[in-house]
């Protein structure tokens, strides 16, 4: 194994233990689960692998092979910088001076919007689970991953990505409640029905994302307390909370509260095996994250059209916007179709050629040796 090599080679043994967490797609329910609200993510094949030894020290020692170089010697959390936040933020985050030697792999696509830090998060803090006996449950370590990203790298991300990673099964979505966090696996079988979800990757990524997402959070709880609930999941009167709110927190209402409707309608049609119908539910969600919720991108929105246009049953934008991917359903007969759909609405545009890639539900966190 890969990082297993790299491992003995930089710090002189062999791993005491590795883990392989994955990356997700979300099928539906973008921006509802830091409103408390519903997802239904599936993990996808790809994702970050975690060669883990302890320390005697509370030093953590660092390499990773997607950035080549000597490994990082990290004597106080607060030295680490970029990516390796990621990776201490899990050990800071834990009590008492936790230290490793960590070698990382990874093939989760770069830029594609797939939650390669997430699966990164969970990796580790399976690893530090197993060596240091902290007996948490899987669903206690995407909490844990929550936590780092939260409190030590900043980002305030929801429990969506940590939990598909670490809770995902093969061949299944996993839907997840936001505020219980209460869970069960819900059959995707696409095969079975002759389907695939086709990840659109627009190799784009506009940097004005990341204080974009921040204010939209911001937004939603400025309504929610306007609206005298806990979170906008607790809106149940649409029509009369949007009566009493005006421009941008009116549109984040409107969003949020029907894609958790969304969410709920397509468990509906997956538990009653009508796969093939759960298109005009992704159809009407990506209408709402571009109106509404306003965190979609000229890219995403021409992949969305290009691939309905190209004979997809359905198509959204996926994960927290302004560039990233798409995913589309399609049948397994109408795939070159799509694909060829979207490349040539791209080279019309002269945009740079997008990525594709098929998603099938994969197994969650999980240590292979």
């Amino acid at each position: 194994m890969r990082v297993s090599e790299a491992f003995r080679a930089a710090f002189g043994s062999q791993p005491h233990t590795i883990w392989h967490a994955p990356g997700r797609v979300n099928l539906i329910g973008e921006h509802t689960d830091y409103n408390d609200g519903f997802v239904l993510p599936f993990a996808v094949p790809w994702g970050v692998t975690a060669a883990v030894s302890p320390r005697r020290d509370a030093t953590i020692r660092l390499l990773s092979l997607q950035a080549p170089g000597e490994p990082l010697t990290i004597t106080s959390y607060e030295q680490a910088k970029g990516w390796a936040r990621y990776v201490v933020g899990v050990p800071a985050t834990l009590e008492g001076a936790l230290g490793a030697d960590i070698a990382i792999d990874g093939d989760v696509p770069q830029g594609a919007g797939l939650s390669s830090s997430a699966a990164l998060e969970v990796a580790v803090a399976s690893a530090f689970n197993e060596l240091y006996g902290l007996g948490l449950s899987p669903l206690e370590i995407a909490l844990l991953g929550q936590r780092a990203e939260n409190d030590f790298v900043g980002m305030p991300c929801g429990i969506m990505d940590q939990a598909a990673s670490a809770l995902s099964q093969e061949g299944r979505a996993l839907f997840l409640d936001c505020r219980s966090l209460g869970y069960r696996t819900i059959p995707l079988d696409l095969a079975g029905h002759g389907l695939r979800i086709v990840i659109i990757d627009t190799r784009v990524h506009h940097e004005l994302a990341d204080g974009q997402y921040a204010k939209r959070r911001a937004d939603c709880e400025s309504a929610a307390r306007k609206l005298g609930v806990a979170a906008l999941r607790d809106v149940t009167d649409l029509a009369g909370a949007l009566a009493r709110l005006q421009g941008d927190e009116r549109k984040r209402v409107q969003h949020v509260v029907t894609e958790n409707h969304r969410v709920e309608a397509l468990v509906g049609l997956l538990r009653a095996g009508a796969i093939t119908e759960i298109g005009a539910l992704l159809n009407a969600s990506h209408l709402s994250l571009r109106d509404e919720y306003e965190v979609s991108c000229p890219e995403l929105d021409v992949a969305v059209e290009a691939a309905i246009r190209g004979g997809a049953r359905g198509a959204r934008m996926t994960g927290g916007g302004f560039g990233g991917s798409a995913i589309a359903l399609v049948a397994e007969d109408r795939v070159a179709s799509v694909e060829a759909a979207v490349r040539a609405a791209y080279a019309e545009r002269g945009w740079k050629e997008p990525r594709f890639l098929t998603a099938t539900p994969a197994q969650g966190a999980r240590k292979l040796a």
